[in-house]
């Protein structure tokens, strides 16, 4: 989903950019360009600013709107001013205004809301080029078909038939008998999943990602400490205005500077709650490494990645990793992170089902069991904040009802470990309340770039070998959770909706309310909404640990 943000002040930039930071858009900043630069940069949503000063935007908004390959984008205008100021943008065709200083969990709605909106317009746009292309096509046939030609073009008509049907027959009977032959040939997995196997992943290729993760981090940091600034800033400023005015004040700047001391102590209240409850329950957030082999279910060997007399993985001319079942080759193995939590005095965590099964509803993999492989969890380590060891941990229970599952620690519960709280009351979970999540998004990249380039660098070594590299991790003191703050969208039956930024590895982490009670299992990233996330409500958790 791109977002173009054009001719914004520093100010209003800052506000947008904290407001949409961490939820899965991709976002470009312009200034003083045309609407054909526009048209190449493709947006399908333009935030842009109307000041009294400087009114360029009104053009472009009129260009934009008047062009058919443009009109479809949406455009959400930024105002410095009261209803006046909206109304007037409006009528120059926004198709939403917003003034500033604005809340930014107001201004992420409205950009998710203007997403939504859009979707059934181009659905609509689409159908009717259908509709058009199909025209066409009918047209071409009635011209083909019509006056003396239709005897000759019929004539052609049942031998093209039959033709076909042939065909499609040898081909079924093809692609049974090579199934059947040489059921190893079809065993392919795209690229981006071979590389996960420990076999194939390059030291350079993971340290390349874990400092592509790093200056995400940094540039995260920079983004939340500006908008503190720009508050800081703004709320200063104001209050010289309001000095300035005299005793009895403007009405309108005494709004301005109430709304932004309120942002302001909103985020001071939250960074505090978030401290409170990393500092309780950080040590027992684990980070969950899941080793997964496949099986070929017509022999039942393990699967291999095919090498060639030098050892080395065997590739096809797209670049696809071949696979056998004979040979000398290496077990296919599939590296997976997630997240987990303590919640039991047995040693039993709560995680994801497709992070404890990690093939359940995996499209990636789908190709590779739908042609012959069977996928099993070899083994699940459970990493500690402050162990220098993994601890070995086996599958407890999966639920039927929800992407929820249990596994339980050899050895019971950890020293130095809180069990969470699960919070399943109904007014636990109320939209616009405050949410901190924590886990392990990003996995192993995600801590070698938080150790920074040189340490990864000395941890990673020569070997490529992930367990090795995790041994490392933990020796080093170096497995913690990352947090991140966030507010309820939604509330549903069966799912959390909430802006606390995470991405993979992250799931399986927990969800607080500012009460630091759990009331979700993150699970998934509602990518058609603006990069929302979702979470299983911790009730279905609750019924699978009775």
């Amino acid at each position: 989903m791109r977002i173009l943000l054009l001719n914004l002040g520093a100010s209003s930039s800052a506000e947008v950019s904290q407001a949409l930071a961490g939820q899965g858009y991709e976002i470009a900043n312009e200034s003083a360009i045309g609407v054909e630069q526009i048209e190449s940069l493709a947006p399908e949503l333009l935030i842009t600013e109307a000041t009294p000063s400087d009114l360029s935007c009104c053009g472009i908004i009129t260009q934009i709107k008047s062009r058919e390959r443009t009109k479809s984008i949406r455009v959400l205008m930024v105002v410095q001013g009261g209803a006046l100021e909206r109304a007037r943008a409006l009528d120059l065709g926004a198709d939403d205004v917003i003034s500033s200083p604005f809340d930014p969990t107001e201004f992420a709605a409205r950009v998710r809301t203007q997403f939504r909106e859009r979707e059934p317009e181009e659905m609509l746009r689409g159908k009717l080029r259908q509709s058009e292309a199909k025209e066409h096509l009918a047209e071409l046939a009635v011209e083909t078909l019509s006056g003396g030609a239709v005897t000759r073009k019929r004539m052609w008509v049942l031998p093209a038939l039959l033709v076909l049907c042939v065909v499609a027959v040898i081909a079924a009977l093809v692609t049974s008998l090579t199934y059947r032959r040489s059921r190893s040939d079809a065993l392919q997995l795209k690229a981006e999943v071979a590389r996960l196997n420990r076999g194939i992943v390059q030291q350079s290729d993971l340290l390349k990602r874990a400092e592509d993760q790093r200056r995400s981090l940094d540039a995260q940091g920079k983004s939340d400490s500006a908008t503190r600034d720009s508050l800081v800033a703004q709320s200063e400023e104001l209050k010289k205005k309001m000095a300035s005015v005299g005793a009895g004040g403007d009405a309108d700047l005494r709004k301005q500077l109430q709304d932004t001391q309120g942002r302001l102590n909103r985020l001071e209240s939250e960074g505090k709650v978030a401290e409170t409850i990393v500092r309780t329950y950080g040590s027992s957030v684990c980070l969950l490494h899941v080793v997964v082999e496949f099986l070929d279910r017509g022999s039942g060997k393990p699967i291999l990645i095919a090498v060639d007399s030098l050892g080395k993985p065997r590739t096809d001319d797209k670049g696809m990793v071949q696979l056998d079942v004979e040979g000398n080759g290496p077990h296919l193995q599939l590296d997976v992170f997630g997240t987990g939590f303590l919640v039991r005095k047995d040693g039993r965590l709560l995680t994801n089902h497709h992070v404890a099964e990690p093939w359940w509803g995996n499209d990636e993999l789908k190709s590779l069991l739908d042609n012959g492989a069977s996928a099993y969890a070899l083994s699940y380590t459970a990493y500690f904040p402050g162990d220098h060891k993994g601890i070995s941990a086996k599958l407890d229970k999966i639920s039927a009802k929800a992407d929820v599952a249990t596994l339980r620690l050899d050895g019971g519960t950890p020293e130095h470990t809180t069990l969470l709280d699960l919070d399943d009351r109904s007014d636990a979970s109320v939209a616009g309340d405050a949410v901190v999540l924590i886990g392990y998004p990003t996995g192993i990249e995600g801590i070698l770039a938080r150790a920074g380039t040189e340490a990864a660098k000395e941890i990673t070594g020569d070997t490529s070998d992930v367990h090795q590299i995790m041994l490392h991790l933990a020796d080093k003191n170096l497995i913690r959770p990352t947090t991140t703050q966030g507010h309820i969208g939604d509330v549903l039956q069966d799912k959390i909706v909430y802006d606390a930024a995470t991405t993979s590895g992250g799931s399986g982490g927990p969800l607080f309310n500012r009460n630091g009670k759990v009331i979700g299992v993150n699970f998934a990233i509602l990518n058609g909404f603006g990069g929302s996330n979702l979470a299983v409500p911790v009730r279905y958790a609750k019924e699978l640990l009775q």
